[in-house]
This record gives structure tokens, sequence and C-alpha cells, in this order.
């Protein structure tokens, strides 16, 4: 609800990510209890008729439920990225470039502020009178310059600065690798003698393999080894679309021909 009003934009991707969290965390907490069932306690069969291997499946179960809640937990992540702002943009998501483009402005804003931080206290040697900072602000960072040992004598350390700039640069590039994959229109590629059709989709950003029958366990392994995952929704084998996915495309139909006893070129 935090995330319906403070980042309306992304509600609805949020919305979706508490139902499969809720979902999810429901049968995680109906197999808890089933788990808790499959064996009797030694107060009620006595130690001489415990079912030890009964119990030794019943502690197994609950080591893979307990690792399945852990993994459940991960939703929650997700949730509190998107309310700061802070989550992974989708490259299948049709404000990405917007929000791209938007978290590429507010990283430059924060490298020109630690840049301009910096000057005034090599100039000046002190925080207080600073433009950029609140008197608390400055007294904040001061105090945190003060038991530090790696910022360089600066407010804010040399690598802080340098991370920040490496991090615009891989969103920069990010961002014109999406702009370029944008202006291209959806494809379809049908190879009839392997029995399998290439879909560049454009509108969802993915790279997806459509076979006549359900491949065989090797040729699923293959898919698997080269990022290729089961899309049930769209009843396909897919990745996101790069230039990496067109790639792996390109290897996985040459194995795929070569398992069937064709050329591999």
């Amino acid at each position: 609800e935090r995330i319906e009003a403070e980042r309306p934009k992304q509600a609805e991707r949020a919305w979706k990510i508490a139902t499969a969290y809720a979902r999810r965390m429901a049968d995680n907490l109906n197999a808890a209890s089933r788990i808790g069932t499959m064996c009797p306690s030694v107060m009620i069969s006595g130690a001489g008729n415990f079912p030890v291997k009964k119990k030794e499946k019943q502690n197994a179960a609950s080591d893979r439920n307990f690792a399945e809640f852990s993994e459940i937990q991960r939703y929650l992540s997700k949730l509190e990225g998107i309310l700061r702002g802070k989550e992974v943009i989708r490259a299948d998501d049709e404000d990405a470039i917007i929000l791209l483009e938007e978290k590429i402005s507010k990283l430059e804003a924060k490298q020109e502020f630690m840049k301009e931080v910096n000057a005034y206290y090599r100039k000046h040697k002190k925080l207080d009178g600073c433009a950029e900072l609140t008197p608390e602000q400055a007294g904040k960072i001061e105090e945190i310059m003060r038991s530090a040992w790696n910022n360089g004598g600066q407010p804010f350390a040399s690598y802080t600065i340098t991370n920040n700039g490496a991090k615009i640069r891989r969103l920069r590039e990010r961002l014109e690798q999406l702009k370029k994959e944008k202006c291209k229109e959806t494809t379809e590629t049908e190879h009839s003698d392997l029995g399998v059709t290439v879909k560049e989709n454009i509108e969802e950003m993915r790279i997806q393999l459509f076979f006549d029958c359900k491949p065989e366990p090797e040729v699923r392994d293959v898919l698997k080894g080269r990022g290729f995952k089961w899309s049930p929704r769209n009843g396909c084998w897919q990745r996101q679309l790069t230039d990496n996915a067109r790639y792996a495309t390109k290897q996985v139909m040459a194995k795929i021909k070569e398992m069937q006893g064709g050329d591999a070129e």
C-alpha cells in the first residue's frame, strides 16, 4: 500500500510480488503442518517402537521446507527495494527506459554532490558552511570521518566516488542497449527440421524457443545450461533478450542439430 501511494507506477508489479509471497507462504505453512504429523513423538510410540527412518524423512522434509521459507523471504526484499527505489529494473517493464534514466539522473546528482562536498572540505578543512549540507548533515559526516580509517581524509572516500561512477557507466550502457532493442520489431524464425521456432519478443524483451513437442531430457539440460528457463505462461523456453542470449540460442540450435545427427554448423 505504501508503494501504491508513493510509487504508483510500480504498484501493479508490487501487488504481483505480494500476491506471490502470500500464496507461497500459505503453501509453506501448510507443508510445515503436514510435515509435523509425519512421525509420532517418542513420548507416544516409546523408545523401543520409535520409527527412526520415518523421523529421518521428517527431518529431511523439514529442512527442505525451511530452505524454501528462506527463499520466499526474498519477495519481501524485492518489495523493500521497490519502496526505496533500489529495485532491479526489468527489461520487459514498459517504463524500463524511463526508470533507467531516472536512476542514472539520481546517481549523477549523487556523484556531483559528493565531489562538491569533497572540494569544499579540501579548501576549508571543515564542512561548516558547506552549501550542499545542513548543519546536522555536516556534523554527522565529520563524526563519521573521525571514526573512519579508510576515507582518505575526506568526507567521501575516492573508492565511493569511483564505484558510483562505474555504476553510472554500466547503467548508461544498459540504457543504450535497451533503446536499441526497443526500436526493433518482434521476429519469428521457424526451424522445421528441428521442430523449434525462435521468437525475439520485443514486447516482453525475451528470446523464446517454442518446441513442436516436449524436448528430451538431454535437450532440456542444454537449454538450462545456456540460461533458458521454462515459462508455463508462455509455453516456451526463454531468457532475457540480449546479444549474449542470441549467441546462446545459436549454441542451443547447433547442439540440437548435432543430437539429431545433422550438421552442427
